[in-house]
């Protein structure tokens, strides 16, 4: 068995994101390792925490889908696999992927794919087989169950060539007792939240499918009316939007309070400060990072019933789920959290911690895709 592959990851940017931030944690992960890789993208601000580590960044613009752009790339990547002595290449997104199909083929390199999210299919005849190249990999990474049977249903991949690995929470940062009080203080003052009123919040960027709206209409509901909420994310431009959550709510009652807060830089402190985590996603969402985030730090994550979040909290032991766009049940539910008793909440909180240092870390997810990278290299 070869111990030791030289891996190269390809992925369009390393602009802030998730997809981003999981090939800077496994490119850490290797670098600890001892194996030697490789991260090939369009550039962006994450690059400066490769250099940091010691692992050299290629920049080749492959986050190009121009088609011309994409043959070019190949025998960009062909070079690079060549000269850096590549044994595996591990893509992450559409359109490199398909230049590293055929570098793949050129050089005799193996390589894997992550399927991320589930990727729109209409019109069938243009998306689907330009998505299929994300099937095609020795292996297939899935970020979640769900995503795997929706490969297995709209591709047909066997399910032996597909392997679950989530996307992980980074337990050492996001771990409550390494968050001083004097960070959420701090935090609470920035943004003039009252230590008097309960904090509901929701991360994640201002659109639609994040169900923003069913939130504040459960606010309306809710029996517990003195209340905070959050809504933390960028709105990338969705003026209409942010003016259509801004009427609603301008119609909740006057003890309700809402601050959209575009970018928090201490998401720890963050979710300590508040007392319920909201995944009101109208969509299903491939994995859902915040909530295992959340429910690393402690806090109790009410969410949609549909994607990831039915693998990631266990309703009623370590969270609670409601159907998706279900506006009484989230508002009932709401209000049930912020009823329960210290015990309740203690063992709820502490159920969260201990299932995500179990199965949803960052070092669990770096674990188990170095161990794909040695198995795909035999």
């Amino acid at each position: 068995m070869n111990q030791n592959p030289v891996v190269l990851q390809v992925l369009p940017t390393l602009e802030m994101g998730g997809v981003e931030r999981g090939t800077v944690e496994v490119a850490a992960a290797l670098q600890q390792a001892g194996i030697r890789n490789y991260v090939v993208s369009a550039g962006g601000p994450m690059v400066r925490e490769l250099t940091k580590m010691g692992v050299e960044h290629i920049t080749l613009p492959v986050q190009r889908k121009n088609p011309l752009v994409i043959w070019r790339n190949i025998s960009r990547l062909v070079r690079v696999i060549r000269d850096k002595k590549i044994t595996l290449v591990h893509v992450r997104s559409r359109a490199p992927a398909w230049a590293v199909k055929y570098a793949c083929r050129r050089t005799g390199v193996p390589f894997v794919t992550t399927y991320h999210g589930v990727y729109g299919i209409e019109p069938a005849w243009l998306k689907k087989p330009y998505n299929r190249v994300m099937t095609v990999g020795k292996r297939v990474i899935a970020v979640s169950d769900f995503v795997k049977r929706h490969i297995m249903t709209e591709y047909g991949v066997p399910a032996d060539r597909i392997v679950t690995i989530y996307r992980g929470a980074d337990v050492r940062r996001f771990n409550p007792d390494r968050v001083m009080l004097e960070r959420v203080t701090d935090l609470m003052q920035a943004y003039q939240i009252s230590p008097e009123k309960p904090v509901i919040t929701l991360v994640g960027r201002l659109t639609k499918i994040k169900g923003h709206g069913v939130l504040l209409a459960a606010l309306a509901q809710m029996r517990h009316k003195d209340v905070t909420c959050l809504f933390v994310g960028s709105d990338q431009g969705r003026s209409a939007y942010v003016a259509e959550l801004r009427e609603q709510i301008h119609s909740l009652p006057a003890q309700t309070s809402v601050q959209m807060i575009k970018s928090c830089a201490d998401m720890p402190a963050l979710y300590l400060m508040s007392d319920v985590i909201v995944n009101a996603s109208i969509v299903p969402e491939s994995f859902g990072r915040t909530v295992t985030e959340a429910q690393a730090m402690g806090r109790i994550v009410v969410a949609s019933a549909h994607g990831g979040a039915c693998e990631t909290i266990r309703d009623g032991e370590t969270g609670f789920l409601v159907p998706p766009g279900d506006v009484t049940a989230l508002a009932e539910r709401l209000d049930q959290v912020l009823d329960m008793s210290v015990g309740d909440r203690k063992k709820m909180q502490a159920a969260g911690i201990a299932s995500v240092r179990e199965r949803f870390s960052v070092q669990s997810m770096c674990a188990q895709t170095i161990a794909l990278y040695q198995e795909v290299s035999l």
